[in-house]
């Protein structure tokens, strides 16, 4: 099986200056993802793509395949992930040949760890399955959520159970942004990362599922490396 790993890292970030090459404890944020998915059989390459020459050098120090700069067009902030991911894919299969599948991993979720990859390409594999898709525990149940009618609280879904204890409702799930993989022909069918037949790889560690949006975000980030490890 060849699955080809893309880290996306565009220079400018609305939110959070600089962000792909500040340092998280001893290393850039861009770096954290090409270090979990090294040494992963499946994987076939790490590509980073970036628009940004300073990332790129850092990235290929680090062992990354970084083979041009992003276009410009899709380094804006409206220009969206999927289409990048595309712009990588349909490079590298033209290049290099088919791969089985695309791996995204974030810099902005740097803690998605080996094992975590591990564990998502053998879902992958043993289902031979289109896609494979990282999910945590909602903390938020959405039978227990809102929505505002009016000037009034309305339940936001029409199974509505506010008062129940969360640990007697059934499971829910949201997608945590550490993991999706998908076979490249879901990828262009469904202009997405996913499509419909998606297993879950369901991960439970909170240091793995920090998601870095915002300041706040990364001084959470920044307490994780400090205080956990």
């Amino acid at each position: 099986m060849r699955i080809l790993a893309l880290v996306p890292a565009r220079g400018n970030s609305q939110r959070i200056s600089g962000k792909n090459l500040r340092q998280l404890g001893s290393k850039p944020l861009v770096v954290w993802p090409i270090d979990a998915a090294k040494d992963v059989p499946e994987v076939c390459d790490i590509l980073v793509s970036t628009d940004d020459p300073r990332i790129a050098d850092v990235a290929r120090s680090a062992g990354a395949l970084v083979p041009w700069l992003r276009p410009a067009a899709l380094a804006t902030d409206a220009a969206l992930v999927i289409d990048a991911a595309l712009h990588a894919l349909n490079w590298y299969e033209d290049v290099h040949g088919p791969v089985d599948g695309l791996l995204l991993l974030q810099p902005t979720t740097p803690f998605t760890s080996r094992s975590t990859i591990h564990r998502g390409t053998n879902l992958f594999g043993a289902h031979k399955c289109q896609s494979v898709l990282g999910v945590s525990f909602a903390i938020s149940h959405p039978m227990k959520c809102f929505t505002v009618d009016g000037v009034h609280l309305a339940p936001y879904l029409p199974k509505h159970e506010p008062h129940m204890r969360s640990q007697d409702l059934p499971p829910a799930y949201v997608v945590n942004g550490c993991f999706y993989l998908s076979a490249p022909a879901v990828i262009r069918a469904n202009h997405a990362l996913y499509g419909n037949n998606v297993i879950p790889l369901v991960i439970e560690s909170r240091k793995e599922t920090i998601d870095i949006d915002t300041e706040w975000d990364w001084q959470i980030a920044k307490w994780a490396v400090d205080q956990i490890g």
